[in-house]
């Protein structure tokens, strides 16, 4: 790879923009920022609140719940097998290609959660059956389906709150959640759902297409670290450069301090004009910023660092950001919001602004912040974070 060389701190500041973290806020609120992203991790609902609220401003969780209930988003199974919140557009184009993986054929798949390839063609059909026009809980889904002998000894696995049987389906396309009261659980058709729901592509559309929204938000970046996003690198490098083909002219090979990397061409000239700029951001936890990437895309996260961030039960902590690097992590206890740089702290000023767009969109107000470890010395600043 040759092309246009940039430079990690122009990449960064230029995913800030792309990413509305530097930039105005979208006219069409969250369905802009989702679609932008390619998708918001929702496995903690709070978490994609939050992501999209410190895109948009209040009233973040308000407008999802209505974007979901008339179909503009949908919350499904999707990349690496958690849930996302997708528009439809892009739910359709991430799960055919999370799908033609197969994984579910795999025979470690099978001695895992019981169900057998052929099961599992059975339970997309009848699910697809069940589900069309209809609203059904968990407890409602696995009775239904285990009224029939065939699917009776997987009664364990469709009941069970991780979902492991039911992501297949999902990829498959016949299942989605639905709005539910008082926190159920419950799932219905994506087609029932939202008038916007496409139905599954061709892959060889689905990629390019996917790859462009990936590298919209995320990019340059290699084709690997677009798989590991998606699918875990699930798929076949050459499935991958078959997308990249496809793409042509309108992919452009650029280095990143030497590193090689695609750029979307339409992107080219404003990547190359960005200028550097001071700028720090406190993100919460799952957030996009470092999903896209990766935890271990080192021009973001520092090797070092890496378990601060990524902890134990896939838990991803809420970030500090400065410059667009991960510099350390935050916890909020009620008024209390207490900041862990990994090494130093930003300046006092750019802190407090940081605190103040989280206090918004949190609608936390009297926010106190506190640095923690030797450079903040552990003094809290009372209303530092206040919403003025």
């Amino acid at each position: 790879m040759g092309g246009v060389g940039l430079t990690t701190a122009q990449v960064l500041r230029w995913r800030l923009r792309r990413q509305h973290l530097d930039a105005a806020r979208p006219a069409d609120g969250p369905v802009a920022v989702v679609r932008r992203l390619a998708g918001v991790q929702a496995q903690v609902p709070a978490a994609a609140d939050l992501a999209v609220a410190l895109r948009t401003g209040p009233g973040a969780a308000g407008a999802l719940r209505a974007d979901l209930a008339e179909g503009r988003l949908l919350r499904t199974w999707a990349q690496r097998g958690t849930l996302h919140l997708l528009d439809p557009r892009t739910a359709a184009d991430a799960l055919a290609l999370i799908g033609s993986a197969r994984t579910w054929e795999k025979p470690a798949w099978t001695r895992q959660f019981g169900a057998t390839p052929g099961q599992v063609a059975r339970l997309v059909e009848a699910v697809g059956e069940l589900l069309h026009g209809a609203v059904l809980t968990r407890e409602e889904l696995a009775a239904a389906l285990t009224a029939d002998p065939d699917f009776a000894p997987l009664a364990g696995q469709l009941a069970s709150g991780w979902g492991a049987l039911l992501k297949p389906l999902a990829w498959q396309g016949v299942l989605c959640h639905a709005p539910a009261p008082a926190g159920r659980a419950a799932f219905t058709h994506p087609a029932s759902h939202s008038p916007h729901w496409p139905g599954l592509p061709p892959v060889e559309e689905a990629g390019p297409r996917l790859l462009t929204a990936y590298l919209g938000a995320y990019g340059p970046a290699g084709l690997d670290r677009f798989d590991a996003w998606l699918s875990r690198n699930s798929l076949r490098k050459s499935v991958l450069k078959g997308f990249a083909a496809t793409l042509g002219d309108r992919l452009a090979e650029v280095t990143v301090d030497g590193a090689p990397a695609y750029a979307l061409t339409e992107h080219l000239d404003e990547l190359a004009a960005t200028t550097p700029a001071p700028s720090v951001h406190l993100l919460g936890a799952f957030d996009q910023y470092v999903l896209g990437p990766g935890t271990k895309a080192a021009e973001v996260l520092p090797a070092a660092h890496r378990a601060e961030v990524s902890r134990t039960a896939g838990w991803i902590a809420p970030l500090l950001l400065a410059d667009g690097r991960i510099t350390g992590t935050w916890e909020q206890d009620g008024p209390l919001l207490t900041v862990t740089p990994f090494d130093q702290a930003p300046p006092a000023d750019a802190l407090a602004a940081a605190a103040r767009r989280l206090a918004e969109a949190t609608g936390t107000t009297g926010l106190t912040v506190r640095v923690a470890g030797p450079d903040g010395g552990g003094a809290a600043r009372p209303g530092d974070g206040t919403p003025g």
